[in-house]
Formats: structure tokens, sequence, C-alpha cells
């Protein structure tokens, strides 16, 4: 039996708790030290997941300073950096992650506010 790539094993898992009715988030923030910005991102994107993902969430929080080489391998070019890497697709938001509803609509918590009107219901 060989190994299992750890895409194929990232799709098991996301199809895994979609079975069990409420999808994993695996979230990484990159921050550059404890600068003003990377604390609001830090102390924002708590904010977010406590009141829409409670319990269903794991953030991890990265300094790119203390380890360079973790941002290279994501090619992290700008700080602070949201990856929401599960459930697919992969996002990136860039910034202190103080717009909610942008945040929320990357992380489809929120339906599209356009795509409502447009079509009179939600999907």
């Amino acid at each position: 039996m060989k190994p299992e790539s750890l895409a194929e094993q990232s799709r098991q898992w996301q199809a895994a708790a979609t079975r069990a009715g409420e999808e994993k988030y695996c979230l990484r923030l990159y921050v550059t030290g404890t600068t003003p910005k990377s604390n609001r991102a830090i102390t924002n994107i708590k904010k977010i997941c406590e009141e829409h993902l409670q319990g269903r969430y794991t953030l991890e929080v990265i300094d790119i300073y203390q380890q360079p080489v973790l941002a290279r391998g994501e090619q992290i070019i700008a700080a602070p950096t949201l990856i929401k890497r599960l459930p697919l697709p992969l996002r990136k938001f860039i910034g202190d992650m103080a717009n909610v509803e942008r945040i929320l609509l990357g992380l489809d918590l929120r339906p599209n506010k356009k795509h409502v009107e447009a079509n009179g219901k939600t999907k």
C-alpha cells in the first residue's frame, strides 16, 4: 500500500467533516511580530472565528520573523495574511481582517449579497 498524498488526506478529512454535518476550518495567519497591524489581525480573526465557527476551526498564528521558512513555503508576500487551507478551495486574505463581510464571504460563511439580490433567494 502506498502512502497517501497530503492533498488526498485533506480531501478525505474534508469529506469526513462534511458527512458529519459541519465542515472543519483549518486557518493559518501569518504576521510580522507584535506590530499594531498584526495584533489587530489576530484579534479580528479570533473574534470572527469564535462568532461564526465556534468549535469548528483551528487557527495557527505564525510569526514570519521567527519562522521564515514557513512563509516562503506558502509564498507569503505581505503580512498579515490569512490562509484558509480547509475546506477547499484554498483562499488567501491580506490585511488586518477588519472587513468582516469580506472574510465571511471568502470563508463561504455568508451568501454573496449581489447573488441573493439578483436571484431573489439564497442558494
